[in-house]
């Protein structure tokens, strides 16, 4: 690693978590409401599990925008960095879609757009750094479970 890499990853990985602390504050009311009030669907996990999970999501999201950002300038790396942020934006505004308006049935098709995003965010990764596509799985399987969480939540809560 040159000397200065280090530097994309720290920018990087607080850029990420910053957006999702951000979201965690904008919604730390709505989420103590969600946690007494909404029926919730079996395998809900209990409410500290969440933001344990999404610290290491967006580490991981973070380090693979880094890794992407270091690849020799290109069309595909400009693209990577792209959805990367797109996906990023509509990750932000589900959870307030989800926790501050309660609008279940709207946030469930936010998240399957963000579902997309985030397999086009590992296609387009996959083109120009294997790895950083490789971290995003568990960010893909963690929002496939959201979205049966969040389509249960729905479902019982009409």
């Amino acid at each position: 690693m040159k000397q200065d890499a280090w530097k994309p990853y720290v920018f990087w990985i607080i850029f990420t978590e910053a957006v999702g602390a951000l979201a965690g504050w904008l919604t730390r009311d709505s989420t103590e409401l969600y946690s007494t009030v909404i029926t919730q669907p079996p395998l809900s996990p209990p409410a500290i599990v969440f933001p344990i999970v999404w610290i290491i999501l967006y580490a991981l999201m973070g380090i693979g925008a880094a890794r992407v950002s270091l690849t020799p300038p290109s069309e595909d790396r400009t693209q990577a960095l792209r959805v990367f942020l797109l996906q990023l934006a509509f990750n932000f505004f589900w959870s307030i879609i989800f926790f501050n308006y309660q609008a279940f049935g709207v946030a469930l098709l936010w998240l399957l757009v963000l579902w997309a995003l985030i397999i086009w965010m590992i296609v387009s990764f996959r083109r120009v750094d294997v790895l950083a596509a490789n971290l995003q799985i568990p960010y893909f399987i963690w929002v496939t479970f959201a979205a049966y969480l969040n389509a249960g939540v729905w479902l019982l809560n009409r």
